[in-house]
């Protein structure tokens, strides 16, 4: 008996063993795959260059380096330089808090940006964006100004001798007087603080800084973009009747004489006129103009030019289908970027033909903040082409060959990321809809998978095959766990033109979801997805997307609504961008109310069923918060799995790293639990600690463990 005993002990170790072999090999396994999935940490602390300013000569390149700054809970910019001909690159500024908007003076001997660094200048506001200028050869950087709000945006004039910047104007004494005697409040659509023109001296060597000099003042208008002609004499700039945000439609093109501060409205169409750029010669204003578009949301934003003087504006581009970002206009024609579908590239316009040329290549490339050497013979851009994270670059103009001059992506390296590929599909009323797939690096077509849906914002975002640092959602830990992860550029994205654009006018929410669920349905059909675990999760307009989809379906095991619209009443009487409302649904709540209830997800909240996980800004003015506080109660009152987590003092965006890993952290528990079944995790308590031992114990504590 005692035989038979040990030889099924043995038999039941050798057994153990076994399975604790295989066992060990499992886990040996998670742990690489693990090892080579970014923490949501390490994707936070990813650095990333940003808005690249080639020199006038074509030869230096200087652009920001985004870093993250626990300690202070920022993501903090420096400006770094680089040298085209040798590729090698250095830092300009290593201050605290962040250098950013570099600008070459036109001789190439300085560069001037914003900082919210410490003061040098004495009584200095804290933390508030002057302007500075450092040689381009490094050293200590100059303070110009000690203003009390943020400077907005500079540009030098063409001598190097002048800098003009925008800067919101200080509180007036009528306000700090009444604060004085009433207290803090403020009158809704007045209280304005205009924005307006200021330009200093640039002081030579060691020399104190100037004062600065108002350029425009009052309270007819706030200045918005602007440039110098390019004699130095004169300055174009768009402006709006206020800084509001539902005033923007009033924005016209104005020219301020720089010796007297004589201003003269020259285009004044309907719509907002923006951006304006100089020709060559001086004569004549290239802008962005909606051309008196009643729905400029959403309809394409068109190049036109209108003489210095003022005139009737000639339209340059109706037949380009797409939304046009003006750059600069050249010895050989105006320069502009936009989105081709999944693509961004340059391209130029020639004024007289108006012909569009497409410039920059490869053909499937994301290429942005293009910025250009004097002549426009040579040009800095930052890109990525699909599964690659961004690069500062710079090419000749023709032949395009793209030379590479940072390295952000060699801190990727070890990591296995989700291969990306744009698909297409149909959608319930037979349109073509594009999205990005996200697959492990050992994706089998035979193996059925968990799909999360990630849906951009905008409507007007668009994805794109490239990689970039997660925020938000951490994709990448999702599919390394085991999910495909789609981001379909439903309908009213950018980059398809306009028509695609409108086709969720009045339609808002119902054609969206169709184009989800259409595309969750093709990866089914493909065998690729197991339809019992799918989740959707998105913010601003993916938030509403997902709202719609917690509230009217049922084919999703859970959700993350992120700063999103749950009824566009409650949206449309608090958010501080009305017209986008008005224009996407072509009525007011109060002269169409079915529509506003047939796109809204409160509408249909009987049937929601889906685990719902809310996420919001406390102080979010663009989808305000009410949003999220009535889609919650609804879900609570019919017994749905419902959490909502408020971020402190945030708007729409959440933008320090400490918050963004909170967000992070929330949702891959959220979809853990309801995708993966894994328990939710219970909040580590801190182990009491021991009481403090009395001056006698202390001794003899002391005496026992020396």
């Amino acid at each position: 008996m005692r035989k038979v005993c040990l030889i099924a002990v043995a038999l039941a170790a050798c057994g153990w063993l076994a399975l604790s072999a295989a066992a060990q090999e499992t886990r040996k396994a998670e742990q690489a795959t693990a090892s080579k999935t970014p923490t949501i940490d390490q994707s936070l602390e990813w650095k990333s260059a940003f808005n690249p300013k080639i020199s006038p000569d074509g030869k230096r390149v200087v652009y920001e380096l985004q870093k993250t700054n626990w300690e202070e809970n920022a993501f903090e910019r420096n400006l770094w330089i680089a040298d085209i001909g040798t590729g090698e690159s250095h830092a300009l500024t290593s201050a605290k808090k962040s250098s950013t908007n570099a600008a070459w003076s036109p001789d190439g001997k300085w560069i001037a940006f914003l900082s919210d660094r410490p003061g040098q200048i004495t009584a200095t506001p804290d933390g508030k964006k002057q302007l500075y200028v450092i040689s381009t050869d490094g050293g200590e950087a100059q303070q110009l100004t000690k203003v009390e709000n943020d400077v907005n945006a500079l540009e030098w004039a063409p001598d190097s001798k002048r800098i003009a910047f925008s800067m919101t104007d200080p509180e007036p004494k009528s306000l700090k007087d009444r604060k004085d005697k009433y207290g803090e409040y403020s009158v809704v659509h007045a209280d304005y603080q205009m924005t307006h023109l200021w330009t200093i001296e640039v002081p030579g060597g060691s020399a104190p800084a100037a004062e600065p000099k108002r350029l425009t003042e009052g309270d007819k208008f706030s200045v918005g973009e602007f440039s110098w002609s390019p004699d130095g004499t004169r300055i174009a700039f768009s402006a709006q009747k206020d800084p509001d945000l539902i005033s923007s439609e009033t924005a016209d093109l104005y020219v301020v004489t720089v010796s007297d501060g004589a201003v003269k409205k020259i285009v004044s169409t309907p719509g907002p006129d923006r951006n304006p750029q100089w020709s060559p010669d001086g004569k004549n204003i290239a802008f962005e103009t909606t051309a008196g578009s009643k729905y400029y949301f959403y309809t394409d934003v068109r190049i036109a030019t209108v003489a210095a003087e003022g005139g009737t504006p000639k339209v340059l581009t109706e037949t380009f289908d797409e939304d046009p970002g003006l750059i600069g206009w050249g010895p050989d024609g105006i320069y502009f970027a936009a989105e081709q579908k999944t693509d961004a590239h340059l391209f130029r316009l020639n004024p007289a033909t108006k012909i569009v040329e497409k410039l920059s290549a490869p053909e499937r490339m994301a290429a942005f903040s293009f910025s250009f050497s004097r002549d426009y013979k040579e040009v800095a851009y930052r890109a990525a082409i699909e599964n690659q994270y961004a690069e500062v670059y710079t090419s000749g103009i023709a032949p395009w060959q793209g030379k590479k001059l940072t390295a952000m992506s060699d801190e990727l390296k070890g990591f296995a990321l989700a291969r990306r590929e744009v698909i297409s599909w149909r959608s319930a009323d037979g349109t073509t809809i594009e999205g990005v797939l996200y697959t492990p690096s050992d994706f089998s077509m035979k193996k059925k998978y968990p799909l999360l849906v990630v849906i951009h914002g905008g409507p007007t975002g668009v994805d794109q095959p490239i990689v970039n640092a997660d925020r938000y959602y951490p994709i990448e830990r999702f599919v390394a766990k085991g999910a495909l992860v789609l981001r379909p550029n439903y309908r009213g994205s950018a980059g398809y033109g306009e028509k695609f654009r409108a086709l969720n006018v009045r339609n808002l929410g119902v054609g969206d979801y169709a184009d989800v669920i259409s595309g969750v349905d093709a990866l089914i059909a493909k065998g690729w997805v197991d339809k019992d675990h799918v989740g959707s999760m998105g913010w601003s307009q993916g938030g509403y997307i997902s709202a719609f989809i917690t509230a009217s379906s049922d084919r999703f095991k859970a959700v993350s609504v992120g700063a999103g619209i749950s009824d566009w009443m409650t949206y449309y009487a608090n958010t501080d961008i009305t017209p986008f409302t008005r224009q996407y649904l072509h009525a007011t709540p109060w002269d169409d109310p079915e529509i506003y209830k047939k796109t809204s997800p409160i509408s249909y909240i009987a049937k929601a069923r889906t685990p719902t996980l809310i996420q919001h800004g406390e102080n979010d003015r663009r989808v305000p918060i009410p949003n999220a506080f009535e889609l919650r109660q609804a879900l609570e009152d019919r017994g749905v799995p419902v959490k909502m987590v408020v971020y402190k003092g945030f708007g729409h965006g959440i933008t320090k790293p400490k918050q963004q890993r909170a967000v992070m952290e929330e949702n891959e528990k959220w979809f853990a639990q309801y995708i993966w079944g894994e328990k939710p995790q219970e909040p580590k308590t801190p182990e009491p600690k021991a009481p403090e031992p009395k001056a006698d114990d202390k001794k003899s504590a002391a005496a026992v463990n020396p």
